[in-house]
């Protein structure tokens, strides 16, 4: 198995959000380390998170399963239950069609890291739990609930 150079995997800074929906996560730092791997079912991405920035929008996944792993630093995961302290080496998970909105926010002075597996499903749509934004791994276009395009 190749070993993967981690400091020559590219650095991709913000989202794909349309505006407004990127400004939280405006500075959060995505190195895909799987892309680089060469693998197709699943997902592996090193996320850097600073200070006051969220990981996403509040989303779920109807045919995805994602999984996050704390290396560094502190996160607040937010979820329809509530809010919940990821400190470094804790995890969470979140099973495909569960409905349950997750994101998380540093909250803290200090830079979190973490660790986002997930699989790669092109039948998957990412709904947003608390804006009107929806979109489809078919396509990657941001919709709105209702199918309108964001312009």
């Amino acid at each position: 198995m190749p070993k993967i150079d981690v400091a020559a995997v590219p650095k991709h800074k913000g989202s794909s959000y349309p505006l407004p929906f990127d400004a939280p996560c405006a500075e959060r730092i995505r190195q895909r380390l799987g892309n680089l791997g060469g693998l197709t079912d699943f997902g592996v991405n090193l996320m850097h998170l600073p200070p006051g920035n969220w990981s996403n929008q509040r989303h779920w996944h109807s045919d995805e399963d994602e999984f996050v792993y704390v290396l560094e630093g502190e996160l607040v995961l937010i979820e329809d239950g509530g809010e919940t302290l990821l400190c470094a080496g804790d995890c969470a998970a979140f099973p495909k069609n569960s409905g349950n909105g997750h994101h998380m926010i540093n909250k803290s002075a200090a830079m979190a890291v973490y660790l986002e597996v997930g699989t790669r499903s092109p039948a998957d749509i990412t709904t947003c739990s608390d804006i009107d934004m929806m979109s489809s791994n078919a396509d990657g276009r941001f919709v709105h609930k209702d199918g309108r395009p964001y312009t």
